[in-house]
């Protein structure tokens, strides 16, 4: 759980709390001198983030509320509203571990999903939730605490302006937005490995080289506002939504706060501590309680209060971790690439194959980064977010395969032989390992089921009709328990039978046409007429080029050109359309939009977000809603 009571960054403030960084610097360094770190044990934990959804299957800001009902010490906030975290009880790795596990994630969602539904809410596993709207990532959703504000105060500044995202997939996404609340899209199921001192540099490296071939087989994120993404769209969303370099940094190629890493470690934890507190500013500031330094020289555990709160700001892909436990300082490998979902079943599954590889690699001879080179580690991560198992790695000896490949023929049998040495049960190996090995052979991974799940309901009902319908589908199948590869595609049975789908049809930004045809005011009138004619389309918004609606110009403004017998070869598009344009927000209610354009006498609105134009509804799309709804009326009726 991370620190909240933090300080807001003044210039002292940030003094200090570099001095208490630097001093536990010094006393981390003290503490692997002496050998101070426990040796000999394995352990592993989690941590399980989640969605809170309302009955339109949208997020529900409630977080706080269930917080107060549950009362559980394992449950927190997370930087959204709509998202809460469950830290699971650390765990011996051995034996019944995995079981063990899966046994207290279920116990914790089930308990996490009484007390949300008491607040009209529910919970749902997703990497990123199909139907999260940009509305929900405002700051006025922004979880109330010191600490998310802050970061979100000095980051922000340090970026000079908005984060910029752009990922490119299926569909593309481009986006300026205000704050960090773009992190909120985001809720992962992060797993720990606790190490020896001594081991933690190989162990690290291993765990940097099997990331990618674990995250292909568990990729869950297809789908950001809408669009057809990469796979795994978190890792990209996340590195973007935390950016805080600026165009001169960028050019220079420094790490940005959420990153893979640079090169292998060579010695140990110390270089990736030192690294980020050399390369990333502090963000977010604690008051030091104690000399860290003179705690270890006096033979005590320190707290090492600083470094802990900034290595929480900086988010390596393998995160190293400083621990106590029963007064005995531990270190941990945690690995934070795995979405959350589809189901329990699948993110243990998940675990268990990275446990395993890191248990079988851990007793070669010969070091992992003397097998296979860091940049081909690290193509091979961001091929795996973007293409699941058809990702193609370079993998040891300078062999090119593919992730599904490589998974079924060499990690598969490595991974199981990590678990027999760890005295993981038979049984749940088998278990475990056979829904990786089921999931892969049917190439059926979360990220497939809802991209396929998409296509097959082609056009049918609107866009958020879909990805309702597609939630809707997921929290059933979740619910149910059974792993992903065995799930059917979801599919609209009839929209007219779902009780709730006029949910879809609510707002503006629920039916808008977003695939727009524009013109710039210079454009000639015949390119806006042409195109009109030949998209078949009565009227076309004019943008200027930072996409900002400037007019719109209709049908009857040509005809009347033409009534006049007035040539158009050279006259531009500003010299005819309506400059002032009667305009809503996506947010704004359909009925609403209906009355307004009655009151209005127009046939259309551009939607607009600010002065930027985002979409359009004209009297044909109301003309298809209200059928729909009388349709649905007359078949409830009968």
């Amino acid at each position: 759980m991370g620190e909240q009571n933090v300080q807001a960054l003044g210039g002292q403030e940030r003094k200090s709390f570099t001095r208490a960084l630097l001093n536990e610097v010094r006393a981390l360094e003290e503490m692997l001198e002496r050998n101070m770190f426990e040796k000999g044990v394995r352990r592993i934990g989690a941590e399980q983030e989640m969605f809170l959804i309302d009955s339109s299957l949208h997020a529900a800001p409630a977080a706080m509320k269930v917080l107060d009902r549950a009362k559980d010490e394992r449950l927190t906030t997370e930087l959204g509203q709509f998202n809460l975290e469950a830290n699971l009880t650390p765990l011996s790795y051995g034996g019944d571990c995995l079981r063990t596990m899966e046994q207290e994630l279920n116990q914790v969602l089930d308990y996490t999903r009484e007390h949300a539904r008491a607040v009209d809410a529910d919970i749902l596993l997703a990497g990123i939730l199909p139907t999260l709207r940009r509305s929900d990532i405002t700051l006025d959703l922004m979880t109330p605490k010191q600490r998310y504000f802050e970061l979100n105060r000095v980051m922000s500044n340090q970026r000079g302006g908005d984060f910029h995202v752009l990922i490119k997939g299926v569909d593309q996404l481009e986006m300026l937005h205000d704050s960090v609340m773009l992190e909120a899209c985001n809720t992962s199921f992060q797993i720990h490995f606790q190490v020896g001192q001594d081991e933690f540099a190989s162990l690290y490296n291993i765990a940097q080289a099997v990331t990618a071939p674990v995250l292909a087989a568990a990729v869950n994120s297809p789908i950001l506002l809408g669009q057809r993404l990469w796979s795994e769209t978190r890792i990209a969303l996340f590195e973007r939504s935390v950016d805080t370099r600026k165009s001169h940094q960028t050019d220079r190629g420094n790490q940005p706060r959420v990153h893979f890493g640079s090169r292998w470690v060579k010695e140990s934890v110390l270089e990736l501590f030192k690294e980020d507190i050399s390369r990333q500013r502090i963000v977010i500031a604690v008051e030091p309680d104690q000399n860290d330094l003179e705690v270890v020289l006096g033979g005590g555990v320190p707290k090492l209060k600083a470094l802990r709160l900034h290595n929480g700001t900086i988010y390596r892909w393998n995160r190293p971790c400083y621990g106590i436990n029963d007064g005995v300082p531990h270190l941990r490998i945690e690995n934070r690439v795995l979405p959350s979902g589809p189901t329990v079943l699948d993110e243990v599954a998940n675990a268990a194959f990275f446990f395993g590889l890191m248990s079988s690699f851990a007793d070669e001879k010969k070091p992992i980064s003397e097998q296979m080179s860091f940049d081909d580690a690290k193509k091979n991560f961001v091929s795996a977010a973007r293409d699941g198992l058809q990702a193609q790695f370079s993998w040891i000896g300078g062999k090119t395969v593919t992730a599904a490949q490589l998974i079924q023929r060499k990690l598969l049998p490595r991974a199981r032989e990590g678990l027999e040495e760890a005295g993981i049960d038979a049984e749940d190996i088998e278990r475990y390992l056979g829904v990786i090995e089921s999931r892969v052979k049917s190439e059926r991974t979360g990220a497939k089921w809802m991209v396929e799940s998409l296509s097959k309901m082609g056009e049918t009902g609107t866009g958020d009709l879909r990805l309702r319908q597609m939630t809707s589908t997921m929290r059933k199948l979740q619910q149910e328990g059974r792993p992903v590869h065995e799930w059917p595609l979801a599919e609209i049975d009839g929209e007219k039978r779902d009780r709730n789908w006029r949910l879809s049809y609510q707002t503006v930004g629920q039916i808008m046409n977003t695939d727009l045809f524009t013109v710039r005011p210079d454009d000639i009138v015949d390119l806006a007429a042409s195109v009109m004619e030949w998209s078949h389309i009565r009227y076309i918004p004019v943008e200027d080029d930072s996409g900002t609606l400037v007019g719109l110009l209709g049908h009857r403004s040509l005809l009347r050109l033409v009534a006049r017998g007035n040539r158009s070869e050279m006259i531009e598009v500003k010299d005819l359309m309506v400059t002032d344009p009667v305009t809503v927000g996506r947010d704004v209610l359909t009925s609403d939009a209906v009355r307004l354009m009655r009151e209005k006498k127009v046939s259309c609105l551009p939607v607009v977000d600010g002065e930027r134009l985002i979409g359009m509804i004209t009297e044909r799309d109301l003309i298809v809603v209200s059928a729909r709804l009388l349709e649905n009326f007359l078949e409830q009726d009968n």
